[in-house]
């Protein structure tokens, strides 16, 4: 079975997202990383990168345990505001009413500082470049480096080009 096609990947609009939570269609997304907890709140849904591709977990989803991989994760939140994450990598667990993430390292997109990541990223680059010959758990996890550097950077500009064009920021969350 594709695992790609587990769930329904259509999204709610901002007012279908709120109708959801009003009549109790929502459920708790919470994400932890070894430091702290990085976010938990009803959501109306949940998009995140896993191992077998992007979901989105939308109330009353299929229970589900999955791989997290380095990327970006959208969540619609109780007021039905996109809310971003960078996330380095763990593991979800999906339960009815419930979304658990386990990772590694995760940051709200306004707690990125975009030159930061920008260099970071510039920074596994080139080690990556210069380290022809490698062994391959070398080459590895340089690469993951590079991808969890990348998510962050991504996620830094998706919020900065948000806030560019007008849509604002209330209390460090795009309006």
């Amino acid at each position: 079975m594709d695992k790609k096609n587990i769930s329904n990947s259509n999204t709610f609009s901002g007012s279908e997202a709120t109708r959801a939570l009003q009549s109790g269609a929502g459920f708790t997304f919470k994400i932890v990383t070894p430091e702290r907890v990085v976010f938990e709140s009803q959501v109306a849904q949940a998009t995140l990168p896993t191992s077998t591709g992007e979901i989105t977990v939308l109330p009353n989803h299929i229970p589900l345990v999955s791989q997290v991989i380095a990327g970006e994760i959208r969540i619609l939140d109780e007021a039905g505001k996109e809310q971003l994450l960078a996330v380095a990598g763990g593991f979800v667990q999906v339960h009815p009413g419930k979304i658990v993430i386990l990772a590694d390292r995760s940051e709200m997109a306004h707690e990125l500082d975009e030159a930061r990541a920008a260099e970071a990223h510039e920074r596994a680059k080139k080690l990556l470049e210069a380290k022809t010959g490698m062994p391959d758990r070398d080459y590895a996890a340089l690469a993951a480096l590079m991808d969890k550097e990348l998510a962050r950077l991504k996620v830094a500009r998706k919020y900065r080009e948000r806030a560019l064009r007008g849509e604002g920021i209330r209390s460090g969350h795009l309006e």
